[in-house]
């Protein structure tokens, strides 16, 4: 009987069946492994990336602001706005009778002294109806007297019953006439010899003429006859008028008898002692300011009408202001704010008034206590009771 052949190659030994199960066990196992390692090796950086992006998506969505102290206001505030000096008095002289100009006496620049003569003028034609007056005037006396002789002696002879009663009665009433009339020849006389007394053109008050108007034989118009030209202008400028208009919320500190001085670009390094003497006491409604009046003492004419000037009041300041920087103001629709730190990590916005600005800086009136954090460069999407973080402590020369 033959027996079976065996398999395998020669030289090695028979393959046990669970010997090759155990290394296919093992395989498997270490590509199990190999493919959890594979995948614990893809998901772990992922779920630390999404948990740091979601850490750092949370800080992100906390602003970082930085804050500083409002500085405390001068105790005066001083407030410079532009001002327009004019003279003290200042007049247009016209003629007041017709004619035509016989001598002017004075020009431009000449300082006069009230009652001074600065024209004459020729008027033939007011000459001659003062004489006609005088001559009516003459004729109505020489009919009074005679009508009162009359009157006399009708009385006179009523008393005997010589004449009529209606007679007498004529003579008297004829008599008043006579006297009314010479009454209207006076007066018409006197009129005349007023106008005539306007052929000198004299000075109303002390002052210096700024403009002359016409020369020797031009035709002169009373300034009462229409659109006529003035023959002088005079200005009294030793004290001048300097009006000024003043915001509205500094209206209620600008009262009388507050000190005022003006600085001129041609007199650099020099300022000039004024006064407030009066305000207008009502709002422009176009500019909401307040006009002002400021007396300035001339006494050596160095300052002339008309001329630009810069006014400094000094402004006592009532209720304390504080300086903050313009990058700090938020304007919104129902006014203006700044943000304030409360609490160390939240935000509140802070209703304010403000004053003047001057470029990087602003002042605040009304909002501020002086011990708030201003937020510098707030976000425009902040709002009140929103979580921040501070970068830094507050700076500022407002610090101690």
């Amino acid at each position: 009987m033959t027996e079976p052949a065996e398999t395998g190659a020669p030289g090695r030994p028979p393959t046990s069946p669970s010997g090759g199960s155990g290394r296919g066990v093992l395989i498997t196992i270490l590509v199990l492994i190999l493919v959890a390692a594979v995948v614990i090796g893809g998901i772990v950086p992922r779920l630390k990336a999404k948990a740091a992006l979601k850490k750092e998506t949370t800080d992100l969505a906390i602003p970082t602001v930085s804050v500083v102290l409002p500085k405390l206001g001068a105790p005066h505030q001083e407030l410079v706005l532009p001002g327009n000096i004019q003279a003290f008095t200042d007049a247009p002289i016209y003629a007041r009778t017709n004619g035509y100009l016989k001598k002017w006496y004075v020009d431009i620049g000449a300082h006069v002294k009230s009652g001074q003569l600065l024209a004459e003028i020729d008027t033939p034609e007011v000459d001659q109806q003062l004489s006609q007056a005088r001559a009516n005037l003459n004729t109505a006396q020489a009919n009074y007297r005679l009508s009162q002789i009359t009157a006399n002696r009708y009385q006179e002879l009523r008393n005997t019953d010589s004449v009529a009663k209606q007679d007498v009665d004529n003579a008297i009433g004829d008599f008043q006439a006579k006297a009314a009339m010479v009454s209207s020849a006076e007066y018409q006389v006197k009129y005349l010899e007023q106008l005539e007394s306007f052929k000198r053109i004299e000075a109303p008050f002390d002052g210096v003429i700024t403009a002359r108007n016409t020369d020797i034989g031009q035709l002169i118009q009373s300034g009462s006859s229409g659109a006529t030209k003035s023959l002088f202008q005079i200005a009294a400028t030793r004290t001048l008028r300097v009006y000024v208009s003043v915001p509205q919320q500094y209206s209620q500190a600008a009262k009388p008898g507050l000190g005022a001085d003006l600085t001129l670009a041609e007199f650099p390094g020099r300022a000039f002692k004024g006064k407030l003497v009066r305000n207008a006491e009502s709002i422009a409604t176009a500019s909401r300011t307040l006009l002002i009046e400021v007396d300035v003492d001339n006494p050596t004419g160095e300052l002339l009408p008309g001329a630009y000037a810069e006014v400094h009041l000094k402004l006592p300041a009532d209720v304390p202001s504080f300086i903050v920087p313009v990058n700090s103001l938020i304007f919104r629709s129902e006014g203006l704010r700044v943000a304030v730190v409360t609490d160390g990590s939240h935000a509140t916005l802070v209703p304010i008034t403000l004053g003047r600005d001057y470029g990087t800086e602003a002042e605040v009136l009304f909002g501020l206590t002086g011990n708030e954090s201003v937020i510098e460069s707030p976000p425009d999407s902040l709002v009140s009771g929103e979580l921040i973080r501070v970068a830094a402590p507050a700076k500022g020369s407002g610090q101690k």
